[in-house]
């Protein structure tokens, strides 16, 4: 599986899902074989997803979903800049009920995009070498 390590801790963000240190196998193999491809999707542009799907579809997503979400908008967005007639396919993985005070905080603005930094993605790559060898 792609990983970053077990002793890897992702930012306490509302937008990161489980904060798991990797993917899971069969998505990680999907995405060696080149059937899926991996994008990396901001807090704020998830919640921004997510709130355009709960305003047309009636359904809240879960912050974890709202990545996929905005994944499937990008490429919508890139079809019609294309002028190209393409299905998406996403998975609405869970409802955001639990995760109202998160889409609270977005919309009164107090939620930041997080980046991480190279040096610490380096860092726990270079452990799971040595582990590797």
């Amino acid at each position: 599986m792609y990983t970053l390590g077990h002793g890897f801790a992702p930012a306490n963000i509302h937008a990161g899902g489980l904060r798991y240190h990797g993917a899971g196998t069969i998505v990680s193999q999907l995405r060696k074989d080149g059937y899926m491809e991996a994008v990396d999707i901001a807090q704020l542009e998830s919640f921004a997803a997510g709130t355009l799907f709960a305003q047309t579809e009636g359904i809240i997503p879960a912050p974890e979903s709202c990545h996929a979400i905005a994944a499937a908008i990008r490429e919508a967005n890139r079809c019609k800049e294309e002028g190209t007639g393409q299905t998406i396919l996403f998975n609405l993985s869970g409802h955001g009920l639990i995760d109202m005070t998160a889409y609270d905080q977005y919309h009164q603005g107090n939620l930041v995009d997080y980046e991480l930094a190279e040096a610490v993605i380096r860092r726990s790559v270079d452990g799971l070498e040595q582990i590797i060898g």
